[in-house]
């Protein structure tokens, strides 16, 4: 008993001598300005307090006016340098692997697998981004991807029933096609299934990595342990097929081809399919969700977008599949979909530790410190873009877009990191607002509509709660006689009426 304490003290000894060297040693190079807290809380409780404010950058702001755009705090138990400069975030992105590596919280981790895109590293890591930038490129899109893309969205706005969350229904959309793209895989009952599971992963996201003192973080470990049985029978299947000359043009049959090239074991591609199916459920849909925000509050944007796809539109027959001339003649749409991207996208920067000590604008950021490269900081600074709080899609037309510097606009990152599937998710939103503003006419009375919430340290919006507002959606649909109206109102109500030839729903964003 006495030498277990004996033992205790002394490991507490070594780490308080460990504690006093490391920050003598930081009070002797140039860190940035910042404040590091209280001890071992830091500044953690204020991000946490202000990130359930309605200003989604108040954390940042704050530090941004009282320090410049690089500061140094101390969040989630680790000193951390936040910057909010577009060279400085450039510079990080592109020295990947030389001076900055990947350090994400332990719950991302633990909960994508070791073997997840996200946290590969060196020549794997290479192969694995080459081989999913050669699957999500134009040419598949165009070629293969599209015609389900078009399916897809518009099965699912067929089946929308009297109340509708939209939030809710853009994930299934979301999650589907990208059921679809990995795996070949339809919407029925397995998927479905297999989506309610996704959920509980996720929400583990945003917990703390301890199964004895989370609940939520055990149901994710339950929960994913169940995605990768899943999938791991898909694998096996898949693998049997491909041996035996039964090809499909799909993420997996890609993944099972490359054993030509060395290969990869079930448990490699497990992981890297729960990433995938992680990273095409979370992101797009929240973009999707948000495109329909800002257009109800922007009535010429809602209205322009609407007169472009009525052109597309007249020129297809009925229940004919957009092609790509189609969806490369939306042009105002891009411009949607690019101001959505740099007001809300749901990364709003990445994480990296240092491999050595950094000099940057004249600081020091010491080996082994926590960097975040905030790319919503950018975004949204007026140094950059003119009233950069505003919803302004027009900022992206006459060719402005094309001049944006390349670290300034970064909705998906860059570098070495830089997201695989960034055009597929274009594609996908474009063609969900074609069918979205086609079908049905908006007339916006909106009033509160998001409380949206900036969650660290997993780098992303999360819409928590949903408030309710109104407009109304008029538009016609092949499967009703006549006109449908379908009302979004500002609090739960009641289907008023059904009748043959006019219907009135309930749809909730």
């Amino acid at each position: 008993m006495a030498v277990s304490v004996y033992l205790v003290f002394f490991a507490v000894f070594l780490a308080i001598i460990f504690i006093v060297h490391r920050s003598s040693r930081c009070r002797r190079l140039r860190l940035p300005p910042g404040s590091l807290g209280l001890p071992f809380v830091g500044e953690t409780l204020q991000l946490i307090s202000a990130y359930k404010t309605e200003n989604p950058e108040p954390f940042i702001d704050d530090r941004v006016n009282r320090f410049g755009s690089l500061f140094t705090t101390h969040i989630f138990g680790e000193p951390t340098v936040f910057s909010v400069d577009p060279e400085t975030n450039r510079f990080i992105l592109q020295n990947e692997g030389k001076l900055f590596e990947c350090s994400y919280p332990g719950s991302i981790s633990n909960l994508l697998g070791k073997h997840s895109l996200l946290l590969m590293k060196g020549n794997l890591h290479k192969k694995m981004h080459s081989l999913t930038m050669s699957f999500a490129n134009s040419s598949i899109i165009r070629d293969h991807l599209l015609v389900d893309i078009d399916r897809l969205i518009r099965l699912n706005l067929d089946s929308w029933s009297d109340r509708v969350l939209l939030m809710e229904e853009a994930k299934k959309i979301t999650f589907e096609l990208t059921m679809k793209q990995l795996m070949s895989f339809d919407p029925c009952e397995w998927t479905e299934n297999l989506r309610k599971e996704y959920v509980l992963v996720i929400e583990g996201f945003f917990s703390v990595p301890l199964p004895i003192f989370s609940p939520t973080y055990r149901r994710a470990i339950k929960a994913r342990t169940k995605v990768a049985e899943a999938l791991s029978l898909v694998v096996k299947q898949r693998r049997i097929e491909s041996e035996s000359g039964e090809k499909k043009k799909d993420m997996l049959g890609a993944l099972l081809a490359s054993d030509d090239h060395g290969g990869f074991s079930d448990e490699e591609i497990v992981d890297f399919l729960v990433a995938l199916l992680v990273a095409g459920y979370e992101t797009t849909s929240t973009s999707m969700t948000l495109a329909v925000k800002f257009l109800t509050e922007t009535p010429l944007a809602l209205a322009q977008i609407k007169e472009e796809h009525e052109q597309i539109r007249a020129k297809k027959g009925e229940g004919e599949a957009l092609e790509w001339s189609d969806y490369k003649s939306m042009t105002f749409t891009l411009c949607v979909v690019n101001e959505t991207l740099r007001i809300a996208n749901i990364i709003g920067g990445i994480f990296r530790r240092t491999m050595t000590d950094i000099n940057v604008k004249g600081y020091t950021i010491p080996k082994g410190w926590k960097v975040f490269a905030s790319f919503r900081g950018v975004h949204l600074d007026h140094e950059y873009f003119k009233d950069a709080r505003t919803f302004n899609p027009w900022r992206w037309q006459n060719d402005s877009g094309a001049t944006c510097p390349a670290n300034v606009f970064t909705p998906f990152g860059g570098g070495q990191r830089l997201c695989p599937g960034y055009e597929l998710a274009r594609v996908e939103l474009s063609v969900f607002l074609h069918h979205l503003v086609t079908r049905f006419s908006i007339q916006a009375n909106w009033k509160l509509i998001f409380a949206c919430k900036l969650v660290f340290p997993t780098v992303g919006i999360r819409l928590k709660k949903i408030s309710w507002f109104s407009f109304q959606l008029r538009g016609h649909r092949s499967d009703i006689p006549s006109m449908c109206s379908v009302e979004i109102v500002s609090k739960p109500c009641k289907v008023l009426e059904q009748k043959r030839k006019y219907c009135r729903r309930t749809v909730i964003l």
